[in-house]
């Protein structure tokens, strides 16, 4: 089995930074984009950012220049460094990746359980 478990998440206050942290474990060949997104209530889950095994990201506008996506391909491990958090941060970030399992599996999509992020105004 693939499991993503994240950490990281909590309460901050308007202006402070958090760092959110996604280590997936189990049997894996190979991990392809890993990314977040996050929900908050009321709201469809959205991305907010991913990085491919070469490094390349891609941010959704609202993030952009205050969140830093970074992975450790070798601890198959996906982080996401937020500054300058506003409320409109506040809601649960999941992480996913891309995964392939065997040589010969197909890659699959898998989810992280959700970590809560609160900004405070």
């Amino acid at each position: 089995q693939v499991q993503l478990v994240e950490s990281g998440g909590g309460l901050v206050q308007a202006g402070g930074s958090l760092r959110l942290s996604c280590a997936a474990s189990g049997s894996i060949f190979s991990t392809n984009s890993m990314g977040w997104y996050r929900q908050a209530p009321g709201k469809e889950r959205e991305l907010v950012a991913a990085i491919t095994s070469g490094g390349m990201t891609n941010y959704a506008e609202s993030v952009k220049g205050r969140f830093t996506i970074s992975r450790a391909n070798a601890k198959n491990t996906v982080y996401l460094q937020m500054n300058s958090l506003k409320p409109d941060d506040t809601a649960v970030y999941y992480c996913n990746a891309e995964i392939r399992k065997t040589y010969f599996s197909g890659v699959r999509n898998y989810w992280g359980q959700g970590t809560q992020v609160t900004v405070s105004s």
